[in-house]
Parts: C-alpha cells; sequence; structure tokens
C-alpha cells in the first residue's frame, strides 16, 4: 500500500515532470468522456494525490502551528500538490480551446487516441489486482453498469443559482478523481458545464483585458464552484484512502470497472440523436450512440483511428516501462527497504 516512501525527496526536474502530469489530467478534465483521474492513474501518481489530499486537514493546521509552516509543508506533501495544481490551472486555461478545436474538427483521431490510452489504462490497473474473489468480480461489475449508465443519461438544462453551481462543484469534483468517469461530462449531465467553461473563459479575457468587472464575477462564480469542488474533494480522498488502505484489491476492481464503462462515452464512432446550442449560437450534440465505423456517415478514418489508437495504448505501455525501471532503480530500493525497516 502507499507508504511514506512515496514522498521522498525529489528534484526540480522531477516538479517539473509532475506539472506536465498535471498539464494532462487538466487537459482531459476539460473534455467530456475523459477523466483526469484516468491519467492520474495512468501516469502513476493516483494514489500518492489521494493520500496528499487526506493529509490536508486539521491536523495539518495544527502542526502549522507548533512546528512551523515548513513542517505542515512537508506532511501534505505541498510541493507535490503545489506542483500538480499548478499544472491544471495552466492546462485549463490554455489548452481548453485548442482541445475544444480538435474535437470539433479531428473527433474520431482525437477520441481514438483516448481510447488507445484507456485500453491500456484498464489492463495496467487490472494487472495491479493481486487476488480475484467474488467481491471483486462484482466490484469491477457495479463499476461497469454505473460508469456505463453515466454515458448514457441525458443531460438537464443549466440551472444559473450559486447553490446549483456549488453542488456542481461537489459532485463534479468527486467524478474527476475517480478513474473512468468523466468530471467534465458530469458537468454536462448536471448542465453546468457550459457555465463553467464560460466562466473560465471570462476569467481569461479579464485577465487579458485588465476587466475588473468581468473578473469580479468570473472569481464569484468559480469561487462557489471552488468551495463545493474542496468540499467534495476533501470528503471523498478519505474514503478512497481508507478503501486503498483497506480493501485495495476491490477499490482497484471498481476503478477498472468504472473505465470499461467508460469506453463507449470515447468510442470514436458515433451518430448524434439530439443536439444543443452553445454559447455561440453552434450546435453540438447532446447524446450519442456508438456504432460501427462502416454505419458512420462520411470518411470513417478507419486506418488513421487505428494506428492513433494503437499511438495511445504504446504511449501507456512505455510510460509504464519507464516508471518500472526509475522504481526498480538501486536507489529507490534502498529507501523502500528504509520504511520497510522501520515498519
Amino acid at each position: 500500500m502507499f507508504g511514506k516512501e512515496q514522498y521522498m525527496q525529489r528534484r526540480l526536474s522531477d516538479y517539473l515532470i509532475v506539472t506536465l502530469k498535471g498539464m494532462a489530467m487538466g487537459a482531459a478534465d476539460v473534455v467530456p468522456g475523459v477523466s483526469g483521474g484516468t491519467i492520474a492513474f495512468i501516469s502513476g501518481i493516483y494514489e500518492e494525490l489521494i493520500r496528499s489530499i487526506h493529509q490536508v486537514n486539521l491536523s495539518a493546521l495544527k502542526k502549522w502551528k507548533k512546528e512551523g509552516f515548513r513542517s505542515m509543508w512537508s506532511a501534505v506533501n505541498g510541493n507535490f500538490l503545489l506542483a500538480l495544481a499548478l499544472g491544471i490551472a495552466i492546462s485549463i486555461l490554455s489548452l481548453a480551446r485548442f482541445i475544444s478545436w480538435l474535437l470539433k474538427n479531428h473527433p474520431i483521431v482525437v477520441w481514438a487516441f483516448f481510447f488507445g490510452l484507456v485500453i491500456a489504462s484498464i489492463l495496467f490497473i487490472g494487472k495491479q489486482i493481486s487476488r480475484w474473489s467474488a467481491k471483486v468480480i462484482a466490484a469491477v461489475v457495479l463499476g461497469i453498469v454505473v460508469s456505463y449508465y453515466i454515458t448514457i443519461a441525458e443531460p438537464v438544462s443549466s440551472p444559473d443559482s450559486y447553490l446549483y453551481l456549488f453542488f456542481s462543484g461537489f459532485i463534479a469534483i468527486i467524478a474527476m478523481i475517480l478513474p473512468g468517469v468523466s468530471g467534465a461530462f458530469i458537468l454536462l449531465l448536471m448542465g453546468s458545464y457550459e457555465i463553467v467553461i464560460n466562466t473560465i473563459n471570462q476569467l481569461r479575457e479579464g485577465l487579458f483585458t485588465a476587466n475588473t468587472q468581468l473578473l469580479g464575477q468570473a472569481f464569484l462564480k468559480l469561487g462557489v464552484f471552488g468551495i463545493g469542488a474542496i468540499l467534495g474533494l476533501k470528503l471523498f480522498s478519505g474514503v478512497l484512502n481508507w478503501m486503498f488502505s483497506n480493501h485495495k484489491n476491490t477499490t482497484l476492481a471498481l476503478l477498472t470497472g468504472f473505465m470499461i464503462g467508460s469506453l463507449n462515452k470515447i468510442w470514436p464512432w458515433k451518430e448524434t440523436i439530439t443536439w444543443r446550442t452553445n454559447s455561440h449560437n453552434e450546435q453540438v450534440p447532446v447524446l450519442q450512440n456508438s456504432i460501427s465505423p462502416f454505419q458512420f456517415e462520411g470518411d470513417n478514418q478507419l486506418l488513421l483511428a487505428c494506428l492513433i489508437g494503437v499511438a495511445g495504448f504504446l504511449t501507456i505501455y512505455f510510460l509504464e516501462k519507464i516508471a518500472v525501471k526509475a522504481y526498480n532503480k538501486p536507489e529507490i530500493r534502498g529507501q523502500k527497504s528504509e520504511v520497510g525497516d522501520q515498519k
């Protein structure tokens, strides 16, 4: 299980890599159908993230008071959380439009890449289940059913109240840290996706134009959403941390099921059933059915999609090989041995 060895001393270059992983999480979180939690799991930081968030509590504040800020910061793995949060923020503010452009102009290729990523991730996470039992299998099935149902649920109209925005943040952040469950898609289902994306764009526009009125409105909305997200993140991280500590195989099985169920949402070839009009008066799909590439109207880009999907799969494969190689370095094995001897 997750131990203190994960808090080993990192170099500046290591934190840069954490920031890049945060950017990948942020990019995923703005796409309805892809989970930032999946990216965290893929990149090998998921359990450290959950445990670090769990450490941010009243005990940490007491530690600050008694032993100083530096001691508290180390206890909550502050450098890791800061580097990751910075990457997520940079990505959301800078890549949201680019990802939206890619999804609008090259949807099959983008979804094919994500599909390859998730397929490899399912195998990677499933491999970590050390013992299969009826309970573990039931957890996989439950995860598949819940995640699949989310992918076919119909979004509601967008309420504008601050209370609903708070509730949206609370629920969406839980999804964002669950591999296979897209926080952005949950926001879409709740009718809050458009509001949040527009508010982020409003914040960026306010910053670039020094428009204090726009900034004030954006900060208020994001503040309400953020308070809900922080509360949901804190409460749910405790649950996940306990599950990893006491029922790791069942937890991994549930997360694997979530990711399998999410494949329906990220299947590259779709037929659109219903549409909605976004803030730019553009028609965008709401409900879609997965279909065979041979039933797809227009250029199915089958060969390119397969190649891109394989590239996504190999990306995870090589990341896993690199992570295993780094994990097995003599100095890291030595640190783990020291921790093991202390237990």
